[in-house]
């Protein structure tokens, strides 16, 4: 039986193994763009472990594989971090060839102290920062993504997949049917991996992109959520994998289609009575939904650099691509930056549409939570609602990475709910990864101004 191997298994990876002898486990963390790192031991040695180690210097990694200068700081050590298996995460990896689980782990310094670098550890200070006052944060997440054809040669652009019928995805079917079942083998295990592994899919649908679809999430814990999608981006890419297409990520891989967003839904509790504090007693709007606007349309700017960490990111924020391009807020209204749901006074939330899918999703939901609970602490009024065309509005977020980094070095009440020391070392990553875009000499160039100039 399984628990000869692993004791305290969670219910779903207790069933995935099904009494069979496991194999491995991938003990993995999170890197700041997302990516998994670790290291893959027997099953054996991993129930002899307590912990394992690897090197802090993964949190300055750029998205190249090259460092950022705070590796090259004078006096940084490339210390040895201590990795603590969180169990609760323990869930199957059904597209191997044996009995796998996947465990995230818990960064710690030699002193026992969360590493403030680690994503997951800034997710979870800024959750405790709610929960000192009271409130217990609640999240849903929406991930968008693009199905497309295998892409070997970067300098080639990138094509909708060949669907199901033998042509390739057709862009503007948004909740078709039909172009779902185009894609319905990689649908098919996506559901199978996601069972095997014990997560609950609320709906997929078709999205207005060629080859793009969306999954959403039922709403909860944002640590338990942002693990979720951590591990949904290397399901579905193992899904699509087996099927010979790509799952990306991306913001923005195809021209002219809309770009892929992670919407995220945002409500809070009150911890003595569990009830939403956006709403009254009599199912009015509070003050409390009104200031936590007012925190994301004051402090989103400084967050857009999280949000979306990519100059491919901001390719996305087009006029009339179902993207938003400011801050504006309004209920039921897909042309805001922040929109109102429609729902019961009990479900009452406050949807960032701004977040990329590219983003970390445990920076995302991070990033998103501070700019609303600084919006409870400081209790300031939002703009008036927007009614309309939010497109026909004045564009009032950053348009490019250099311009959000700029923004985001300077949000010293953003980096205090961050982290300061995760705030330092994130600038200086993605700066690196800035200057290093701006070596590189696009097509575009060559095309237009190679003669021309």
């Amino acid at each position: 039986m399984s628990e000869q191997w692993i004791p305290d298994l969670p219910e779903a990876a207790e069933a995935y193994l099904g009494g069979r002898k496991l194999d491995e486990v991938e003990c993995i963390i999170s890197d700041l763009p997302g990516i998994a790192r670790g290291k893959a031991v027997p099953a054996s040695k991993f129930l002899k472990q307590t912990q394992f180690f690897l090197p802090d210097s993964i949190f300055f990694q750029t998205i190249t594989g090259d460092w950022g200068e705070a590796a090259g700081d004078e006096g940084f050590i490339e210390k040895d971090m201590i990795l603590k298996p969180d169990m609760s995460t323990a869930t199957a990896a059904p597209w191997t060839g044996d009995w796998t689980l996947q465990v995230i782990h818990d960064a710690y310094d030699r002193k026992g102290r969360p590493v403030p670098c680690s994503p997951r550890n800034v997710l979870k200070h800024v959750v405790q920062q709610y929960r000192n006052l009271g409130f217990e944060p609640v999240v849903a997440p929406e991930m968008e993504f693009f199905l497309v054809a295998r892409n070997i040669d970067p300098a080639k652009a990138i094509e909708p997949m060949m669907g199901r019928s033998g042509r390739p995805a057709a862009a503007r079917q948004a909740y078709s049917m039909t172009a779902v079942d185009e894609f319905g083998p990689v649908i098919d295990d996506i559901y199978d991996f996601a069972e095997a592994q014990g997560f609950e899919i609320d709906g997929i649908t078709q999205e207005g992109g060629a080859g793009q679809l969306e999954i959403n999430l039922q709403h909860g814990d944002p640590v338990k959520l942002a693990d979720e999608v951590f591990f949904f981006k290397r399901l579905i890419r193992e899904a699509a994998l087996r099927h010979n297409c790509f799952a990306t990520f991306m913001a923005k891989p195809i021209e002219d289609e809309p770009g892929s967003a992670m919407h995220i839904h945002h409500s809070v509790l009150d911890i003595q009575t569990g009830k939403n504090i956006f709403s009254g007693p009599q199912g009015g709007e509070t003050d409390a939904f009104f200031h936590y606007i007012a925190g994301l349309q004051n402090h989103l700017p400084s967050a857009i650099a999280v949000l979306a960490p990519y100059v491919n990111s901001y390719r996305r924020y087009v006029k009339d691509h179902a993207a938003p391009i400011n801050l504006e807020w309004g209920r039921d209204n897909r042309t805001t930056g922040i929109r109102i749901p429609l729902s019961d006074p009990k479900a009452r939330r406050v949807e960032n549409r701004l977040a990329g899918m590219d983003c970390n999703p445990y920076l995302g939901i991070a990033a998103s939570l501070a700019c609303g609970l600084l919006g409870l602490i400081e209790e300031e009024r939002p703009d008036k609602q927007f009614k309309g065309d939010a497109y026909d509005g004045e564009e009032d977020i950053p348009r490019t990475l250099g311009e959000a980094l700029n923004v985001f070095e300077e949000a010293t009440k953003l980096h205090e709910i961050l982290g300061p020391e995760f705030a330092r070392v994130y600038a200086i990553v993605k700066r690196a990864e800035y200057e290093e875009f701006l070596q590189v000499i696009s097509p575009w160039e060559r095309e237009h101004l190679l003669l021309n100039v």
